[in-house]
């Protein structure tokens, strides 16, 4: 039955029809209750937002609150370290000292752990106080973080424009990175198997099915991005796209750069460059996302948090009929925006 959350909410959120959760359940054994769509898009989220959707959607903003949205895997965690580097005059120091997950509570992230794995996760890590104190934390809600940290606040999201905040454009800074889908569902994939919230069990071809089918975390995914694209021409705006930091790394810095309304010397944009090199990204303790692993929502053996970077990896998982499939899908859902994607213009 489609209910309103209540009245402070006017998004409309759906349950997701029993049979279908219950087979998604199968495979994505980290949810025990179900899956909801959200608005009128039908964002898919686990059950658990229902609880969070009012506290999101009228979460209390400041003006220089800062934003780091994407589909998940989209290079989310690079733009990240960039854009609080940049804001933060270049302090390596404090970026090396401090992990990034407290740098930026993830807004949502709580919505992912169900309170039977939630109990599981504490009984695992009962052993240790300052275990269970990181676990409250990480689990806590990233509204109720939010509202007691310092300003600026930097703040990580996979959520689309349609379920933040309204007023968001007009009082804080939004910055979008969007991805080639394909690599996307890749990396995507190989994340769902690692992180024990969503403990995922089937092949890549039944994911590939799931993602392109809006059965999915997140999905519809090209509706996610055309909103922010939409925007991309407002001031507190900045759409980016990971291939094109792939491509010329520096090129996106003074971008970003130019968008906090910063000053930086060719020495430092060069400096901030090897610093986020791929290279030294895959070796830098304070992004790769240990607290999953120390808390043991990430399994053990599985790749670090940020894999490979590259772009174009999908064609090792595509057959070609998957391959085919990709294309007719992209072509259909941007047949009727002017949204492209720069590594797919055909000159």
């Amino acid at each position: 039955m489609p209910h309103k959350n209540n009245h402070n909410c006017p998004l409309e959120i759906r349950d997701v029809e029993q049979d279908v959760a219950e087979m998604l359940m199968k495979f994505f054994t980290g949810e025990h209750t179900g899956f909801v769509r959200v608005g009128p898009k039908g964002y898919f989220l686990p059950n658990k937002f229902k609880q969070e959707a009012a506290n999101i959607y009228n979460m209390p903003l400041r003006s220089t609150d800062v934003f780091v949205a994407s589909y998940p895997r989209s290079g989310t965690t690079w733009t990240q370290e960039l854009v609080w580097m940049v804001v933060n005059d270049l302090d390596y120091e404090k970026s090396d000292a401090i992990p990034l997950t407290e740098r930026y509570p993830f807004l949502e992230f709580s919505v992912y752990v169900h309170p039977i794995l939630k109990q599981r996760f504490v009984s695992e890590n009962s052993h240790s106080e300052d275990k269970l104190k990181l676990l409250e934390q990480v689990t806590q809600p990233g509204t109720e973080q939010l509202a007691t940290a310092p300003s600026p606040r930097f703040i990580k999201t996979h959520l689309p424009l349609s379920i933040l905040p309204p007023n968001l454009l007009d009082v804080a800074k939004v910055v979008y990175v969007a991805r080639d889908p394909r690599d996307v569902a890749v990396s995507f994939y190989h994340l769902n198997k690692g992180m024990r919230t969503q403990g995922y069990i089937g092949d890549f071809k039944t994911y590939w099915q799931f993602f392109i089918k809006d059965l999915h975390h997140w999905t519809p995914y090209f509706e996610h991005l055309k909103e922010s694209w939409e925007k991309r021409d407002h001031p507190n705006m900045l759409f980016l796209f990971y291939e094109e930091m792939s491509k010329d790394l520096s090129a996106t810095v003074r971008r970003v750069v130019d968008f906090f309304g910063k000053n930086y010397s060719e020495a430092e944009i060069n400096k901030l460059c090897d610093h986020l090199s791929i290279e030294n990204f895959k070796k830098n303790k304070s992004v790769n996302y240990d607290v999953m692993k120390v808390l043991g929502l990430l399994q053990g053996g599985k790749d670090n948090f940020i894999r490979k970077g590259k772009a174009g990896g999908w064609r090792e998982y595509f057959d070609d009929e998957m391959t085919k499939e990709a294309e007719d899908w992209i072509e259909h859902n941007l047949q009727d925006t002017d949204f492209r994607f720069p590594h797919l213009q055909h000159s």
